[in-house]
């Protein structure tokens, strides 16, 4: 990035909407509904503008549009792919979905880390760390554009300067600087999500201990919400109702669930070693756990906000961070420290493929995928 000091551009990228006294804050809006509820995606299309974040299709869901096979007409065409940042490569690896195989690679800047939707489904971003770069993708070819500074449509975009500890919005046209909210207590700002009618941001702080909300209106911290000493707090995931938070902690071996209305702890749930990415299933009855250290994946309830059961990779492996199929059918995750993708059965849990890739393959994005708008990280989509 163009920027008077470097920056280190991380997970989340992720446009903001109405930050100015609107209720919905945080979402990047975008295009939509699904064929399978075509007067709801009419609906929607009319109230998914820059700016807004829309109402929810379901006050009980908030991936009610995440359905499978829910694409929007923006995406149904795309390609099934999966892009894959090679971080110690300085590549992107692509994938059909179908095949299995690698079908495309390409370079990208020094470090590449995440793969991130735009908020209106019509670009990815490669987040280039060591780069302080942006490489948009074109998801309708698969194929990348020069580096340059972040096009995108909602009203703010969020860019993760964690090397400095600070959470910069950006204009989302000509990504110039509007505010850059200091976050010294949050060494490692790294992932995020917003509550339910986008007012706030959970941020998890990977080096201290804790998390941070952030009030999106404001563009201020308004609180600090500490987890356990040697706490190392990943990706942030809000439950289908909206009432809790999960975030995954890598040296605890679990998964904190946070009251998302009151901002406190509520308990710890045991998964697995190195737990690091979270992802819900697409009828929003489970959450997948990625457990890192031991090659493993759990699988939450929900419901019963426990785990209720745990796959394992046949010969041990990385699984890190990923996505569903837009049919749901196949959970993606790369395989930080072997240099591959891992494609597994949600139905059985059964390893399908094991696909080579780059060095270091970090936050993959599996695309397309069902929703009406982006809010960032590898794919968060309501």
């Amino acid at each position: 990035m163009n920027a008077p000091r470097a920056r280190s551009v991380t997970a989340a990228l992720a446009a903001l909407a109405a930050l100015a006294g609107c209720a919905g804050g945080a979402a990047r809006p975008r295009s939509e509904l699904s064929a399978v509820r075509r007067t709801g995606a009419q609906r929607s299309w009319a109230q998914t503008v820059a700016g807004a974040t829309p109402p929810a299709l379901d006050p009980r869901n908030v991936y009610a549009a995440d359905g499978a096979g829910m694409l929007s007409a923006r995406v149904r065409a795309d390609p099934a792919l999966v892009y894959v940042p090679n971080s110690g490569s300085n590549t992107v690896d692509v994938i059909s979905q179908r095949t299995f195989k690698v079908v495309a690679h390409f370079a990208a800047g020094a470090l590449p880390q995440h793969v991130t939707p735009s908020w209106d489904l019509r670009t990815l971003y490669v987040t280039n760390d060591a780069g302080n770069s942006l490489t948009p993708i074109d998801p309708r070819t698969a194929r990348p554009g020069r580096s340059i500074p972040v096009l995108d449509h909602g009203r703010w975009a969020i860019v993760v300067a964690e090397a400095h500890r600070e959470l910069d919005f950006r204009d989302a046209h000509t990504m110039a600087l509007h505010d850059a909210l200091a976050t010294p207590e949050c060494a490692g700002v790294d992932h995020m999500d917003y509550t339910a009618d986008g007012r706030y941001a959970l941020v998890s702080c990977e080096f201290a201990g804790r998390m941070i909300v952030v009030d999106l209106g404001a563009e201020r911290v308004i609180k600090t919400i500490e987890l356990a000493p040697g706490a190392m707090p990943q990706d942030v995931k809000l439950s289908p109702d909206g009432r809790v938070f999960y975030v995954a902690d890598m040296a605890n071996n679990g998964v904190w669930v946070i009251d998302a209305h009151a901002m406190r702890v509520v308990e710890m749930v045991l998964t697995g070693a190195g737990a690091h990415g979270l992802y819900p299933s697409r009828d929003a009855r489970v959450l997948y756990v990625s457990n890192r250290g031991e090659g493993s994946i759990s699988v939450l309830s929900f419901a019963s906000r426990h785990a209720i059961a745990k796959w394992w990779l046949p010969g041990g492996g990385s699984p890190d961070m990923g996505g569903v199929s837009a049919d749901g059918k196949v959970l993606w995750l790369s395989g930080r420290y072997n240099a591959e993708v891992y494609a597994i059965s949600t139905a059985t849990g059964r390893l399908l493929r094991r696909i080579p890739v780059g060095s270091g393959p970090h936050g993959l994005c599996v695309w397309p995928q069902p929703g009406r708008y982006s809010i960032g990280h590898t794919g968060i989509l309501r």
